[in-house]
Order: structure tokens, then sequence, then C-alpha cells
């Protein structure tokens, strides 16, 4: 399964748009191996199965965004000179990718989707080890900041004990003369 389309693949495609992970329908219709306007299409004919939690379309500011972040200009739905072409692309949430699966019924688009949500599944596997490295290392940080400062105030304390020892003593008792032998 992973022959068809590699998660790597996968991965690959998965754009971060208005704090979400999304996939754009010209890479899922080449994953899915239909045209983007056979996808658009069917998604356009059971629209209430696609709230705008699970799909929206780009506005020029964000496919302009993404243009730039890729050397393929075409790949996009902008032509050789990086002018725009007719349509912006639709983008789909992790939900909505998995309700396309109940629209394309193709061997191949199955598979590609179990690829695609095993892909997703990994990816917030990966974010959650982030998270909790995140938290293990402000943590560690904390207690070296804070043994810092104990260690800060040891050393201050030592500096006074040696700074006491440097200062010549006062001597305590009486003094004999030593020529009289008077006190």
């Amino acid at each position: 399964m992973n022959e068809l389309v590699p998660i790597e693949r996968i991965e690959r495609k998965i754009h971060m748009i208005r704090g979400q992970k999304v996939m754009l329908d010209k890479d899922l219709s080449e994953l899915y191996q239909v045209p983007t306007k056979v996808l658009n299409q069917a998604v356009k004919r059971n629209l209430e199965r696609f709230p705008k939690d699970f799909m929206f379309q780009l506005n020029w500011a964000e496919a302009e965004h993404l243009r730039s972040q890729f050397v393929t200009l075409k790949n996009l739905g902008f032509d050789k000179r990086g002018h725009h072409l007719k349509f912006l692309p639709y983008a789909f949430t992790e939900q909505g990718v998995a309700m396309l699966s109940g629209l394309l019924n193709s061997p191949t688009a199955v598979k590609v989707n179990i690829a695609i949500m095993r892909t997703f599944v990994r990816l917030r596997q990966v974010l959650a080890t982030n998270k909790d490295l995140t938290y293990l290392f402000k943590e560690l940080r904390h207690q070296v900041n804070r043994h810092d400062a104990e260690i800060g105030v040891i050393i201050k304390t030592i500096e006074k004990m040696v700074e006491i020892e440097k200062k010549p003593k006062k001597r305590i008792g009486f003094l004999v003369d030593k020529k009289d032998g008077k006190q």
C-alpha cells in the first residue's frame, strides 16, 4: 500500500494554511489519479458533506504565498509567467480528505485515502512528540537556571569567606613586652 504512494510524498503535499494542515485539490487529484476538474465536480455535487472546517477555497494572497514557496508554478494553478489561472485551488483538511473517500470509490482512491489518513496520524504523533520534547527542554532550562542561581549564591558566599581570611586578624589578649617581661 505504501508502494502505491509513499508517505514522504504525501507529507510534502500537506501545507499549513489558515492554521490548519490541508491538502490542495490539485495534489489530491494527482494522488487519486483523477483530473482536478473531476474531483472538484464530485465535491460540488456533495457540498453538504464539506463544511468550512472540512474544505475551503484559497484566496489570491494565499495562493500567491504558496506559489512563492515552490519552483514549479503550474502545479499550483499558475502559468509559467506566474499569472493566475481561472480557478483558485480548494484546500481540504484531514476531515475533508476523509469525506472524499466516500465520493471517490475506485480501488486506487481507497488505497490512496488510507495512505493519506496514515500520514495525517503520523504527523500528529510527530507533533505530539515535539510538544513533549519542548516541555522537557523548558523544564530542563528552568532547572538549569535555578541551579545557576544557587551556584551563584554559593560562589558569592565562598568569595566572602576568602575576603575575610585575607584581612589581617586582630590579636586577642595581652601583649607581652619581651624585653621587660612586663605585660
